[in-house]
């Protein structure tokens, strides 16, 4: 089974996840191992923090289709604690994840470089996967999933708010660790969504033909592993 079948669920098994308590349970499960400056906690913590506040909201009003935005956001959240669960168990884990939990100890690489990074791989990777795994699920095309893509895309571009609101250093601290600024400063979030979006259609559009579908989701896990490694560069 390839990887982007793994958690492929057929269209009508039940109604859709929703992101309520085993995706929050897990995160606050793996938040309780780590201390907190490392680097994979970072990452967690701030993940969990939004999925907490906006949990109740996904499953109901304030969406074009609740249902679909919320399964997509489960989807996106489930790859990224099967990647870290994996490593925990010893496994390899995605291409993309690997900087992060290579790099979390590191006592040259910020909290904000740890958050960023976890983020790269989450959307440069998770979410693409999510998009054609939550298509199997509901039995549609990308393209009708287009308006939920966006919605849970703005959720990440509070998550990077959040980010760098809560981890950024303040100026005295920049003054000294400039390349900080020019590091965080050279990912675009939206340029990393826009990317996802056109690499879910694409990998759609391969489904027919499993050998070629394999090696461009490998390439695309690899691709976001190596911008993730590039935002983890020590500044200190």
């Amino acid at each position: 089974m390839t990887q982007i079948e793994q958690s492929a669920v057929p269209a009508g098994t039940g109604a859709p996840p929703t992101y309520e308590s085993p995706v929050i349970d897990r995160m606050r499960e793996l938040r309780s191992r780590w201390p907190s400056g490392d680097g994979v906690a970072v990452f967690n913590d701030a993940c969990l923090e939004l999925v907490e506040r906006v949990a109740p909201d996904l499953g109901r009003g304030g969406f074009d289709d609740p249902e679909a935005t919320a399964l997509l956001g489960v989807r996106c959240a489930e790859r990224y604690l099967s990647a870290v669960e994996t490593a925990t168990a010893g496994g390899r884990p995605p291409e993309c994840w690997r900087p992060l939990l290579q790099f979390r100890r590191h006592p040259g690489v910020r909290p904000v470089q740890f958050a960023l990074g976890g983020l790269q791989a989450h959307i440069g990777h998770d979410l693409v996967l999510a998009v054609v795994d939550t298509c199997r699920t509901l039995g549609c095309a990308p393209p009708d999933l287009e308006g939920e893509f966006e919605r849970v895309g703005d959720l990440l571009a509070l998550l990077e708010e959040r980010i760098h609101d809560d981890l950024m250093p303040g100026p005295d601290l920049l003054e000294i660790a400039d390349p900080l600024t020019h590091l965080v400063s050279s990912w675009s979030l939206e340029r990393a969504r826009e990317a996802a979006w056109s690499a879910a259609r694409v990998l759609w559009r391969l489904r027919g033909f499993p050998s070629l579908a394999e090696e461009f989701a490998q390439r695309t896990d690899a691709g976001a592993g190596l911008v993730a490694r590039f935002l983890l560069t020590p500044c200190r």
